[in-house]
């Protein structure tokens, strides 16, 4: 080989090396910029349909505290359609008209107690929302079990498996899902982006096909015979769940019942005599028995609820 012949192929392959070092950057640009428009879409709070949030000033303020950021895990585990800022503004709004209708229809010391209670209910309306949703997130699991063993039975891999389930299957296990799916297009690993759904939707059920999906996950085990089994052992609890919330509805019907029977005969007491409420509060011995009295309910109510509360 002469002289020009390797000073030809030093530069035909430094060019081919600087060409592939271009490709190799705009490829990677690319990608960086992909993952940072993903990144935002992910971070930024979906549109009302036909307009924007409202409230969005209280809401950004919101979620730079603490308690804020708080609220707005609870809210994104109900499902419901609410920022943290309309939420904030429409139990507030509530809170007062209690407040007002207590004080007018009842007397003056009931508005406080009907403030409180109002913020109790709110409390409890996202707490019942986040356990109607798991439950519901429940009922799923086995389809959800299935369509995973079917998916890697395929010959998918469970990342696909995942994202095609999450097209298939109706909320909520669809939406907590496409969730999954978007981390683990962001660069999550399996175990983070199962973890975080494990924890917006705290239930053993979940906990154990998270476990299953990461144990076979990490040590290459047979995911589609473990799956088998788990959509088996999920049906059988499903069953179980159905028949023991069956036998303690009425058990449930007589917990809110004793509160509503408390409030219906105090109306009564005040509809019987015009002022009985007022003279009844106006000394302390007297605000002394009504608070007792709504303590003796809620605990009632509580302890009820306690009793009849059986994990499965």
């Amino acid at each position: 080989m002469t002289l020009d012949q390797l000073i030809l192929l030093t530069l035909g392959a430094t060019l081919v090396a600087c060409a592939l070092a271009v490709a190799g950057l705009r490829t990677y640009a690319a990608g960086r910029a992909q993952h940072q428009t993903l990144v935002e879409r992910l971070s930024q709070t979906p549109p009302v349909a036909g307009g924007d949030r409202r409230f969005a000033a209280l809401d950004r303020r919101l979620r730079r505290t603490a308690p804020g950021r708080r609220l707005e895990l609870r809210l994104a585990a109900t499902g419901l359609d609410l920022t943290p800022g309309e939420y904030t503004v429409y139990v507030a709004s509530a809170v007062a008209a209690l407040w007002l209708a207590a004080q007018s229809l009842l007397s003056p010391f009931f508005g406080p107690l009907a403030a409180v209670l109002g913020l109790g209910a709110a409390n409890a309306f996202l707490n019942w929302q986040r356990q109607k949703r798991i439950d519901k997130f429940i009922n799923q699991l086995p389809e959800l079990a299935r369509l995973l063993a079917n998916g890697t039975q395929a010959g998918l891999a469970l990342r696909t498996a995942i994202t095609m389930a999450a097209e298939e299957m109706d909320a909520p296990a669809g939406e907590e899902l496409t969730k999954v799916s978007h981390a683990l297009g962001v660069g999550h690993s399996l175990d983070d982006a199962l973890g975080e759904l494990a924890a917006r939707l705290p239930s053993r059920e979940l906990v154990v096909l998270v476990t299953t999906l990461v144990l076979s996950n990490r040590a290459g085990g047979q995911v589609v015979s473990s799956l088998r089994n788990l959509t088996e052992t999920l049906e059988q609890r499903k069953e179980t769940r159905r028949e023991v919330r069956t036998q303690l509805s009425q058990v449930m019907m007589t917990a809110y019942a004793v509160p509503l029977i408390g409030l219906t005969v105090l109306l009564m007491m005040d509809r019987a005599g015009s002022g009985v409420l007022d003279r009844m509060t106006s000394t302390f011995v007297g605000q002394a028995a009504v608070v007792l009295a709504f303590s003796l309910y809620a605990a009632g109510f509580l302890v009820i609820r306690r009793m009849s509360r059986i994990d499965v």
